[in-house]
């Protein structure tokens, strides 16, 4: 019988992988208790844990909890922690940290870190290698990188057992628009396809690595069932995507009935200029041979958002 922890729970993808688990179990096994936390306690499978990240002592209540499995996916997104430098500094680093610490101090757990892309800054080539170091330039990938080297020295010293992940842009995300800076590439598909007008902050040209929802569940899963003896000390892993332009997107969402005229193009200077920061493509050699696989074309993705909002 497995124990799960999952942070930041209440939000889209922490909804998605709680109720994967409840249903399926997790690597083949059922799941005894499943704690799913956030800031509000939220609705769904297992028990609800309520309580603010950034207060490390809650970070280490959590982290203290006899979990097999912890999902961390509990941040302050990109553009509100680029927003607010003490709250993202606050929740997204010191709460990773006593998070970490406290799961180490038990000892044994798989973590599974929800990091991002955004570990990397220009100037970059058109596809990022494998061994491309990261240089961030925003504080959200700085925030995400730091939780990534503390991950990877706590299982070099054998206190846990970590994986990093590192997500694309998730699209089409369903509901209505965070604070993410990202936020815009949902947006464009989501709402004229429901007959809403859309703002687009950058040039149809901007292209940007995508997955959808079902599929970054799914490097979650896998993540946390895998075998980690291959990735030796790097522990960070490049999560395949669709390098995709915005242009191509717009393309898509006609195809499948949507009214590209609900697409108002309005120039964001400071979300164009975080956008600029991020990999248009990354290799993802790693992780394509350890078993991680993304969505084959943008138009599944679109058909399966439109599946999901009429179900």
């Amino acid at each position: 019988m497995m124990r799960v922890l999952i942070t930041g729970a209440g939000g889209m993808l922490g909804r998605r992988l709680a109720a994967r688990i409840a249903a399926d179990g997790l690597g083949g096994r059922p799941v005894e208790r499943l704690w799913r936390h956030d800031i509000v306690p939220p609705d769904g499978e297992g028990e609800a844990l309520g309580g603010d990240l950034g207060d490390r002592a809650e970070a280490a209540r959590l982290g203290a909890l006899p979990a097999d499995v912890v999902f961390h996916l509990g941040a302050v997104v990109s553009g509100e922690a680029e927003a607010d430098f003490a709250k993202g500094y606050r929740v997204n680093l010191d709460g990773t940290r006593a998070l970490f610490e406290a799961v180490a101090a038990r000892g044994g757990a798989r973590v599974v870190f929800a990091s991002t892309l955004a570990v990397f800054g220009a100037p970059f080539p058109d596809t990022i290698p494998e061994d491309f170091a990261p240089r961030p330039l925003t504080s959200y990938g700085t925030q995400k990188l730091i939780g990534e080297l503390l991950l990877s020295d706590l299982s070099r010293r054998e206190m846990l057992d970590g994986v990093a992940v590192r997500l694309p842009t998730v699209c089409v995300r369903p509901g209505r628009p965070n604070r993410a800076a990202s936020g815009f590439f949902s947006g464009i598909i989501r709402e004229p396809l429901r007959g809403e007008r859309a703002l687009l902050p950058v040039p149809r040209e901007t292209v940007h690595p995508l997955v959808s929802p079902d599929a970054a569940v799914g490097f979650l899963l896998h993540a946390a069932e895998m075998d980690t003896a291959p990735l030796g000390a790097r522990r960070a892993l490049s999560m395949p995507a669709l390098s995709v332009s915005v242009g191509e997107m717009i393309a898509a969402l006609e195809r499948a009935g949507g009214d590209p005229r609900l697409i108002e193009e309005r120039p964001d200077p400071v979300i164009a200029g975080i956008v600029a920061g991020w990999a248009r493509a990354v290799e993802a050699r790693r992780a394509l041979e350890l078993g991680f696989r993304a969505d084959p074309d943008f138009d599944s993705i679109v058909a399966a958002h439109q599946a999901e909002s009429a179900g």
